[in-house]
């Protein structure tokens, strides 16, 4: 008997379950991408809210990889595993930053943290950890610490996606009023780094915005993603059904398993 098979047992038996409630997870934020209705930004109620619009950066963000300008950048670093086609990520960062949204009527205000942010792939390269190139030696230095010695000995991958001004993105979360109204100060413009006529569209925007949208405290789904409504509800349709079909014979399997052996004598000690 493969010595392998009780270990594959016990991550089965685990797994199944968790992927079945997952799966109900996922098709509870599919009912919710097709049930929300679609909301004007002046006119949207607070709570939870599906708007489409065009992204507008707060501050002046440079993404780490790419060096370009940007209102939002997540990045993520993976290393190659045994199977020369399997990577694992061994790190995640994002900017934090708040960005604008507006539509032809009005214009919000999106804290991204905590959401599901869904960007498409803008800079992937592929390079050995000990020797990475300018500017992922830069990044490694500076948020290494999560690297170990081995894990430089192999191939690298970095990966990094940006939300740009004038994307048009697709945004699910909880609306909740604006907690003051202010602008902008002259001062703080300066630290935004949007001087000129950025300083007047910042200006103008946090004059204007209506509201913050942000993960709610109740009901926690928060999406912010590049692809169109119906494109979004197709891929969660789908992993939906395959999670909840999938569970199931998954943990049958590693249970079954762990019953055959206690009914031979052949439970490991």
């Amino acid at each position: 008997m493969d010595p392998r098979l009780p270990v594959v047992a016990v991550v089965a038996l685990a797994t199944g379950p968790w992927l079945f409630w997952k799966g109900f997870r996922q098709l509870h934020v599919l009912r919710l991408v097709e049930n929300t209705p679609t909301a004007r930004i002046r006119s949207m109620a607070m709570g939870m809210v599906e708007v489409h619009g065009k992204v507008s950066a707060r501050s002046s963000l440079i993404a780490p990889f790419s060096g370009k300008a940007c209102a939002h950048w997540q990045v993520d670093i993976s290393v190659r595993g045994r199977n020369r086609g399997s990577w694992s990520v061994i790190h995640r960062n994002a900017s934090g930053s708040p960005f604008f949204l507006e539509d032809e009527t009005g214009v919000a205000l999106v804290y991204p943290h905590g959401s599901d942010c869904r960007l498409h792939f803008g800079t992937e390269e592929e390079c050995f950890g000990l020797m990475p190139p300018s500017p992922y030696a830069e990044y490694l230095h500076e948020h290494g610490s999560f690297m170990t010695q081995s894990a430089r000995l192999g191939m690298m991958r970095f990966r990094e996606r940006l939300l740009e001004d004038g994307q048009q993105v697709y945004v699910l979360g909880t609306a909740t009023p604006r907690s003051q109204a202010r602008v902008v100060t002259d001062d703080e413009v300066k630290h935004t780094g949007t001087e000129g006529s950025g300083a007047a569209r910042l200006h103008q925007h946090d004059r204007e915005y209506t509201a913050v949208i942000r993960q709610g405290e109740t009901d926690r789904t928060f999406i912010i993603s590049q692809d169109q409504e119906r494109d979004l509800a197709t891929g969660l349709r789908l992993k939906a059904g395959a999670m909840i079909l999938g569970g199931p014979p998954i943990a049958l399997f590693g249970l079954g398993y762990w019953l055959m052996a206690l009914a031979m004598g052949h439970v490991p000690e």
